[in-house]
């Protein structure tokens, strides 16, 4: 018997199913999946009860701004995901749901928000899964940085009065890295500064805020890289395409340059 949680694509084209935006052979596949999957079957049926309750007249309170900002980043994330695998199809059904919901005010948004919160796997409400969607948010909504520019001493006190803390800053373009930039971010409860830094045709993330936990951890999700270390009361999460070697290497490189600021 399936298991909603490993069948994504199966979900992403349950959406589709919903608005009648499949064709008649995807439709079919879709109707046979849930012949051998319950999981799959009772979640079209909470949607279908949803869409029921979004249909409904004279709902008009406003759904709070904490849990559509975690919708559309959530959806933004699996929207690049499909992307970068190929999944073109998955792909044009997720930014017609980021349209959809870029309008949505209502208290049928709200049972909607929580049925695909709760539908989630455990590890979506992580902070890894946060840190994922702010680095895919920042390439999709054209927002990579607030002051752009290579010079560091530009970007440090660009930061003052923004954020309580002073990052360090550094540009590694002799090394292969180059700073692109940086801006102010919102990850886990708290406003963070994000460095910008590339590495050929990819984008790192550096967020960074204060923190007293010593530790350093790597991790992979959903295809991107994750460098995870603290330093001089800060903690320091690097997010990326690249290859685990090249962050691993940034990682580094950084707090080598970092280590001799003043």
């Amino acid at each position: 018997m399936a298991d909603s949680q490993n069948c994504p694509d199966w979900v992403v084209m349950m959406h589709g199913y919903l608005d009648g935006e499949l064709d008649a052979v995807h439709s079919l596949k879709f109707e046979q999946h849930l012949e051998s999957c319950d999981n799959c079957s009772k979640q079209l049926e909470k949607a279908q009860r949803l869409q029921q309750v979004i249909g409904q007249d004279g709902v008009s309170w406003r759904m709070p701004a904490e849990v559509r900002e975690r919708v559309l980043a959530t959806a933004a994330h699996q929207a690049t995901y499909a992307y970068h695998n190929g999944k073109t199809s998955a792909f044009a059904n997720w930014l017609n749901f980021l349209k959809r919901w870029s309008y949505i005010p209502s208290l049928a948004g709200i049972a909607a928000s929580l049925f695909l919160v709760l539908s989630l796997p455990p590890q979506e409400g992580s902070l890894q899964n946060q840190l994922v969607a702010s680095h895919v948010r920042s390439l999709l909504a054209n927002h990579l940085t607030d002051v752009q520019t290579s010079d560091q001493h530009t970007v440090k006190p660009w930061f003052n009065g923004k954020i309580d803390f002073s990052p360090p800053v550094v540009d590694l373009a002799t090394q292969g890295f180059p700073l692109v930039g940086g801006r102010v971010d919102y990850v886990d409860g708290k406003v963070v500064a994000a460095l910008i830094y590339r590495r050929h045709a990819h984008v790192i993330n550096l967020f960074i805020w204060p923190s007293t936990k010593l530790d350093l951890s790597s991790a992979s999700y959903d295809g991107y890289n994750l460098v995870k270390w603290t330093d001089k009361g800060l903690a320091f999460w690097a997010v990326s395409d690249v290859g685990a070697e090249d962050l691993a290497s940034f990682h580094q490189l950084f707090l080598g340059a970092a280590g001799k600021l003043n």
